[in-house]
Parts: structure tokens; C-alpha cells; sequence
């Protein structure tokens, strides 16, 4: 990605939060956080990372509600921003943060695991 295209990702992030956060009143939306948003290099395409807050139902609600509002969320994000043409969005889950979760689960385990073990052998 450019230099310009990063700038353009980061103000988007910074208003897609405020958007999402405050503009939109569809129940069906949760506790949603922009993560990331990767613009391509001629600005026409935007995928907007999110994470939401809840079980499997309300990620799918929330992704639906979000595809519902894409024209308003566009046309408020082209009056925020000053570009000739605001980028087409794709909402998508940010899975790294589960990753990074189970990862972190795995370690605790492998170290309580390692700690029971050294237990065992001093007794």
C-alpha cells in the first residue's frame, strides 16, 4: 500500500468508528470496533476489519446490519473525507484477535501444565 493509501486507511478508521458508533441506530449492530482498514493503491476498494462484541448470532446480525447501512456509512464517509471518489466497502470479521486469544490460551495451559508436572516430581 502507498503512503497515501495508509493516510486515507487511518482517517477512514477513525471515521467509520464515529459513524458506526453514533450515526447508525439499527438494533441489529452491537458493540462493533474498527480494527483496521486496508485500502488498495487507487482508492476504489476499502475492507474495513471490525470486531464485534458477543456470540456467533450477533456477529452475523451485526455484519448484516452493517451491509444494510453500506450506502448511508459511504455517503456519510464522503462527506467526512475529501476524496474524488469514496472507496467501495467490504466489511469483514478481524479474526486476529481470536487468534491471538487462543494462542494466549494455549500457552497459559502449556505453562500450568509444566508447573503441575515440576509439582509431581518434587513430591
Amino acid at each position: 500500500m502507498s503512503h497515501r493509501a495508509n493516510r486515507v486507511g487511518e482517517q477512514m478508521k477513525k471515521e467509520l468508528s464515529e459513524i458506526i458508533g453514533r450515526k447508525i441506530k439499527d438494533p441489529r449492530i452491537g458493540f462493533v470496533t474498527v480494527t483496521d482498514v486496508q485500502v488498495t493503491g487507487d482508492l476504489q476498494q476499502a475492507k474495513v476489519y471490525i470486531s464485534v462484541l458477543g456470540g456467533d448470532n450477533q456477529k452475523e446480525n451485526t455484519l448484516k446490519g452493517l451491509a444494510k447501512a453500506k450506502g448511508f456509512i459511504r455517503t456519510e464517509l464522503g462527506q467526512r473525507i475529501r476524496l474524488r471518489k469514496t472507496p467501495e466497502i467490504i466489511f469483514e470479521f478481524d479474526e486476529s484477535l481470536e487468534y491471538g486469544n487462543r494462542i494466549n490460551t494455549l500457552l497459559h495451559d502449556l505453562q500450568s501444565d509444566e508447573k503441575n508436572q515440576e509439582k509431581e516430581n518434587d513430591e
